[in-house]
C-alpha cells in the first residue's frame, strides 16, 4: 500500500491551541460548515474560523440550543440538520446550494461514542449512521459547493477509537454479531478515516481535499457521557475527585489543544497539495508498523494511524457500500 502518511514536523505539537495554529491566516471571503459546531472542540473550531474571517454555518438538531450556545461567534448561520434523518440532510444541503454559495471548508465534528444499542429508522447502527453516514450523505450533496470553491478541505473527525475494529462489511449494523458500544465506536471511526481517503482520491482533480483527525481525548465535552468515570479513572483520564487530568502528551487535551488538528487540517498552507491522510497532535500520523500494532493500541503517546484505516481498496468498497445505503 502506498501512502502519504509521513509527518511534516510542522513546528506544532499536542499542546498547541486552535487559536495557535491559525496565526496569520485570513479566512475573509471563505465559507465554512462545521457539524457539532455549537458544542465542545466543534464550537471551538467554529469560534476561530469565525475570527480568522470565514463565514460560518452550524448545522444543528437543536436549532435553540445551538443559537444559544454560538452566542460568542458572530453572525454563525444555525440551520436545522439531524444526522440521523436523512430527510433533513437533504434539505439542509438544498437550501445551502440553493445560495449559491461555494464551500471552502467542511468540518465534519459532530459525533456520538460508546452509546448503548439504538437504530434510525432505516434499521441502521446508530453510531455507524451518525458518525460516518450522515456525513457521507451530507458531504456527498455538498459536493457542487465544494467544486465551486476551487480549492475545498473536507476534515472528518476520526479518533484513536480506529484501534477498537476495523469496518465489518459483512455486518455493519450488528444484526448478526453481539452489539458492543466500543466495537461499534470503533468500527464508526475507521469509517470516518477511510472516508476521507476516498474524498480526497475521488474530489483532488476538482480541487477538494480531504483529511481526518483525530483530535484527542476531551473528555468534558460531553461525548463520553456513556462510558463508566470508574472507566475513565482506571485509564488515568479523570483524578480522584473526577476531574479531567490534562495530559496532551498522552492524548488528553482541553478543547483548545482538541480543535487544534481540525483548524490546522482545514487551513494550514502546509498541507497544500496533501491530501487523504489521518493526522494528529497538528501533524501527519505515521503509520504504524505491524511489529508495533500491540504498544502502540495499549498506549496513548506513541502517535500513528493503522494501515487498515487508511487502505484505499477498503476506502472505495465503503464508498460505494456508504452510496447503497444512502440512496
Amino acid at each position: 500500500m502506498t501512502t502519504a502518511q509521513q509527518p511534516l514536523n510542522s513546528g506544532f505539537g499536542a499542546a498547541s491551541t486552535a487559536e495557535e495554529v491559525i496565526k496569520g491566516i485570513d479566512l475573509t471571503g471563505k465559507v465554512a460548515i462545521v457539524t457539532g459546531g455549537y458544542s465542545g472542540i466543534g464550537l471551538e473550531t467554529a469560534r476561530v474560523l469565525r475570527a480568522a474571517g470565514a463565514e460560518i454555518v452550524v448545522p444543528a438538531r437543536d436549532v435553540e440550543r445551538a443559537r444559544a450556545a454560538v452566542k460568542d461567534v458572530p453572525g454563525a448561520e444555525v440551520e436545522h440538520l439531524d444526522l440521523l434523518d436523512p430527510a433533513s440532510i437533504d434539505t439542509f444541503a438544498e437550501k445551502f446550494l440553493a445560495s449559491g454559495r461555494p464551500l471552502h471548508l467542511l468540518v465534519n465534528s459532530a459525533g456520538i461514542m460508546a452509546t448503548p444499542l439504538a437504530r434510525d429508522a432505516r434499521g441502521y447502527e446508530a453510531q455507524f449512521a451518525t458518525n460516518h453516514l450522515g456525513h457521507f450523505q451530507l458531504t456527498t450533496r455538498l459536493w457542487p459547493a465544494l467544486v465551486a470553491a476551487k480549492g475545498a478541505r473536507v476534515v472528518v473527525l476520526s479518533s484513536r477509537g480506529i484501534r477498537f475494529a476495523g469496518v465489518d462489511f459483512d455486518d455493519l449494523n450488528f444484526e448478526h454479531r453481539t452489539y458492543e458500544p466500543f466495537l461499534a465506536y470503533g468500527q464508526s471511526k475507521t469509517a470516518n478515516a477511510l472516508f476521507a481517503v476516498e474524498v480526497d482520491r475521488r474530489g483532488k482533480a476538482q480541487g477538494i481535499r480531504a483529511f481526518a483527525v483525530h483530535p484527542g481525548l476531551i473528555i468534558d465535552t460531553g461525548l463520553v457521557r456513556h462510558i463508566d468515570p470508574k472507566m475513565l479513572q482506571a485509564a488515568g483520564a479523570l483524578d480522584n475527585e473526577g476531574r479531567p487530568i490534562r495530559d496532551p502528551e498522552r492524548q488528553m487535551k482541553n478543547v483548545q489543544q482538541g480543535a487544534a488538528t481540525s483548524v490546522w487540517c482545514a487551513t494550514s498552507p502546509q498541507l497544500d497539495g496533501l491530501g487523504g491522510v489521518y493526522c494528529e497532535n497538528v501533524d501527519i500520523s505515521p503509520l504504524v508498523a505491524p511489529e508495533n500494532e500491540a504498544a502502540w493500541a495499549g498506549g496513548d503517546t506513541i502517535p500513528g494511524v493503522l494501515p487498515r484505516a487508511v487502505d484505499p481498496e477498503a476506502a472505495a468498497r465503503l464508498w460505494e457500500v456508504s452510496k447503497q445505503l444512502t440512496a
